[in-house]
């Protein structure tokens, strides 16, 4: 699963959106250098850190703060919800409802039995976007937010040996359509499929 995950502010090529929307890349500069070297991490009770996100409310997409997890009648859920397996979406499409695209410029995994941490890339400084599904949540003090679980697929052979699975990965050619189709099980099987290109390109090494 995925627990956490990073965002440089030095990122350059971006594998994020179609086209690419300088608004929403300005803005996650300036959160990553407000937050420069944080380790992005579920929102919790205690620690109520918002991450950015990328959704699309009506014509462009658009970058808010979104709740890692999701929150159940004013609490954090008690089941784990800051990741949703592909093959559940498979399932049941109705948890497409809401999508968002997360964006990062790694990931970090264990290595079991080893217990060694990895960090997962595409490239030094290569901005990529995350697959999610969200819902709106409340706080206890009545506070609502956009939650959001990343979306994880099964790793591909190159990457198994390390970790069995891994954020699926919405190329920026698939943006547009994990953003806005209709919550079918068509949009999580096509997103799987163009997600392979990106998956084949992850290497690891570990984390400093």
């Amino acid at each position: 699963m995925c627990a956490s995950y990073g965002l440089d502010p030095r990122f350059t090529d971006s594998e994020l959106l179609a086209a690419a929307d300088e608004a929403v890349l300005e803005g996650l500069r300036t959160w990553a250098a407000e937050n420069a070297g944080e380790t992005l991490r579920p929102t919790g009770r205690n620690m109520r850190n918002l991450n950015p996100i990328v959704v699309r409310p009506e014509s462009s997409p658009v970058l808010e703060p979104g709740w890692w997890g999701f929150l159940i009648n004013g609490e954090p859920s008690k089941f784990p919800s800051i990741n949703t397996r592909s093959e559940r979406l498979q399932d049941r499409p109705g948890g497409l409802k809401g999508r968002a695209i997360v964006p990062a410029t790694s990931w970090y995994e264990m290595q079991k039995p080893e217990r060694r941490w990895n960090e997962f890339l595409i490239g030094d400084g290569t901005l990529f976007g995350m697959a999610a599904v969200t819902q709106r949540g409340r706080t206890p003090d009545g506070e609502w937010y956009t939650c959001y679980s990343i979306v994880m697929r099964p790793a591909p052979s190159h990457l198994v040996k390390l970790h069995d699975r891994m954020p699926l990965l919405i190329p920026a050619s698939f943006s547009h359509d994990w953003l806005t189709a209709a919550p079918e099980r068509d949009v999580i099987d096509q997103a799987i499929v163009a997600s392979d290109e990106l998956a084949e390109r992850v290497h690891a090494r570990p984390k400093r």
